[in-house]
């Protein structure tokens, strides 16, 4: 297993922007918890706190495909420093407008300014498929890996960035993501000999990469598998609290992560057999059919027992997570042309980002009127959106896959 893993590290520089991208895509799960905390300890108003952070959602959907367009167009350190200078510029002056008592829609203005922090994770994988566009087996083992780092980056970030606000100071969470953030991704663009070469516009295809309408069915499932994610997290956390043990909230998700992170390893190093298409119908039915135990297991025990057991209901849950995740990356690879791939990529993040918003908000609407056990039922719904989104879907997929083809000469990155 190990052995596959070396292979696609073989490649010179592979290391070094993967390990610059794991820095930069940390702000991605540490920004928005850490404005959430702080505010709520700044302003004790979990209302405005958590307005803000859909304000950042929201702008983040709205702006981040139009940055990776520009990515596409011009190249990732042209584009990706100064958009990452606004961004940290904007939270530097959130930071101080929550400090210092300033009116509210001005956490909500620079909160929209953040919106154009760039997609390290895309940025990542499209220098993946630069170096692997000729070697599926090997592309589909660093997609596999990058799935991982993604998990590892939501197990460490909430918790660093929680736990910073609550020990050190409010706004210690996210000014160590903006440190991150910009740290990242000056390392990560210093690498330019992989980076992939901005192509001629007489390559590039008209418009944006959403006219394919295969990444269209993978947004609009993404975004109901995005609901998953954060009702989920909202669920828990208030199952937790009525079972008397909040603090256990966070291992019990953590667990979730540690769930998909196996999966994605294990998956790296197979040769998965069948259609992409194919495959991915049946990861996300598989994730609809793992979310049915969580609503018995929290239906039925209580106290810490009930924790226990959805910690492991979660745990097998988990697993369909990265499979599903790497299988749709490698069908945006080969929906949209090259010269549109990190935009493309960054659709799918934006609808989970969404979908993690909706989520969320649906989850704590049935919690406050029905109770934690019952909000379970709110993934179980999404999953099955899900499913059925992917399955009307199929054929469209199917019929927008692209027989590889080698990429045309490049211009350099300027």
């Amino acid at each position: 297993m190990l052995s596959s893993y070396r292979q696609i590290f073989a490649a010179p520089g592979s290391l070094a922007f993967s390990t610059s991208g794991f820095v930069s895509r940390l702000p991605i799960s540490m920004t928005g918890i850490g404005i959430f905390t702080m505010l709520s300890l700044f302003r004790g108003s979990y209302g405005t706190a958590g307005a803000v952070t859909g304000m950042l959602a929201l702008s983040a959907a709205v702006l981040g495909p139009q940055v990776s367009r520009l990515v596409d167009r011009h190249g990732q350190r042209r584009v990706s420093r100064p958009a990452t200078l606004l961004a940290v510029a904007s939270g530097g002056a959130l930071l101080a407008c929550a400090r210092l008592g300033a009116p509210e829609w001005t956490l909500f203005l620079f909160a929209a300014g953040m919106g154009v922090m760039p997609s390290t994770g895309s940025m990542v994988r499209a220098r993946w498929a630069h170096l692997y566009r000729d070697a599926p087996q090997r592309l589909h083992t660093a997609y596999s890996f990058e799935a991982v780092v993604d998990e590892l980056c939501f197990i460490v970030g909430p918790i660093l960035s929680i736990g910073l606000a609550t020990a050190v100071f409010p706004e210690a969470g996210v000014a160590l993501s903006g440190v991150f953030l910009l740290a990242g991704v000056w390392m990560f663009t210093a690498q330019r000999r992989t980076e992939p070469p901005v192509h001629p516009p007489e390559h590039r295809s008209g418009g944006t990469a959403m006219r394919s309408a295969g990444l269209q069915v993978l947004v609009v499932t993404f975004v109901a598998t995005g609901a998953i994610f954060g009702s989920v997290e909202a669920v828990t956390v208030a199952f937790a609290r009525e079972q008397g043990h909040v603090g256990l909230s966070m291992l019990v998700l953590a667990v979730y992560a540690l769930g998909s992170c196996l999966a994605g390893v294990v998956f790296g190093a197979l040769r998965p057999k069948g259609s992409m298409a194919g495959r991915f119908l049946a990861g996300i039915a598989g994730m609809a059919v793992l979310m049915l135990p969580l609503v018995a297991v929290a239906s039925l025990l209580h106290g810490t027992a009930a924790l226990v057991g959805v910690g492991a209901a979660l745990f097998l849950a988990g697993l369909s997570i990265s499979p599903t995740l790497i299988t749709a990356m490698a069908l945006v690879e080969r929906l949209v042309p090259a010269a549109q791939l990190t935009e493309g990529m960054t659709w799918t993040t934006t609808g989970l980002a969404l979908g993690v918003a909706l989520g969320s908000a649906a989850a704590g609407w049935v919690v406050d009127a029905a109770g934690g056990a019952a909000g379970y039922w709110v993934p179980v719904a999404a999953a099955v959106f899900a499913a059925l989104a992917a399955l009307a879907g199929l054929p469209r997929l199917r019929s927008g896959l692209r027989v590889p083809q080698p990429e045309p000469v490049a211009s350099a990155p300027r």
